[in-house]
């Protein structure tokens, strides 16, 4: 079964509409985690569509112009470090989700989740698909926006706090970022609560 199909196969007389939500950054110790949303028209299909981390760069980017333009609504919503830090990565992520559905200019009958969980306290339909984003079209396309979106945000902190590069591994815990850690301490968009960051935090501060 295709991505397109598998989606097509939740369509009945109560289901006519369907977002796919996704995330991305919810492993990086620094930055947002960004959330997207995507209706598409029913028995509409976008060639070379996929999970956007099985994608070339420039694949990604060209397919995020077209997912934008091409589909029924799509929503992209970003939660700061700072929150993240406050309520956890996973509250964060369910509050990233739940904006970018809430953003939906039109309302879907049914939402589609990447992973295990769906959003907690929604009133919409949900539905729970681990490796969503490797099975359904609308959940490929918002971990697309998602991604292109978060990547976008990076780079633009990568111009503010250069030393760190940003740009190159999209506040990801590389060899470089933690030696650039090591080397200059954190920055604002870190993530203080995670243990890269603490770990780097704790060495600092007792000179190890």
């Amino acid at each position: 079964m295709d991505l397109f199909s598998f989606d097509e196969s939740f369509y009945n007389k109560k289901v006519s509409l369907i977002a796919g939500i996704d995330e991305a950054g919810r492993g990086s110790i620094a930055g947002p985690v960004v959330a997207a949303g995507v209706i598409f028209p029913k028995g509409f299909k976008i060639p070379y569509l996929n999970d956007s981390k099985q994608l070339s760069i420039q694949r990604r980017e060209k397919l995020f112009a077209i997912i934008k333009k091409k589909s029924l609504a799509y929503s992209i919503k970003a939660v700061d470090n700072k929150t993240i830090d406050k309520i956890n990565i996973l509250q964060a992520t369910f509050l990233a989700m739940y904006g970018a559905v809430s953003g939906l200019p039109i309302q879907p009958n049914l939402c589609l989740i990447d992973g295990n969980y769906i959003i907690p306290n929604f009133s919409l339909n949900q539905v729970a698909i681990v490796k969503g984003d490797a099975k359904s079209a609308s959940i490929a396309a918002a971990s697309i926006l998602a991604k292109v979106a978060r990547d976008n945000i990076m780079i633009k902190y990568a111009r503010k706090y250069s030393v760190y590069k940003f740009e190159k591994h999209k506040g990801y815990a590389t060899k470089w970022h933690i030696e650039s850690l090591k080397m200059c301490g954190v920055c604002p968009i870190h993530r203080l609560t995670f243990a890269p960051v603490k770990n780097v935090v704790s060495q600092i501060k007792f000179g190890i």
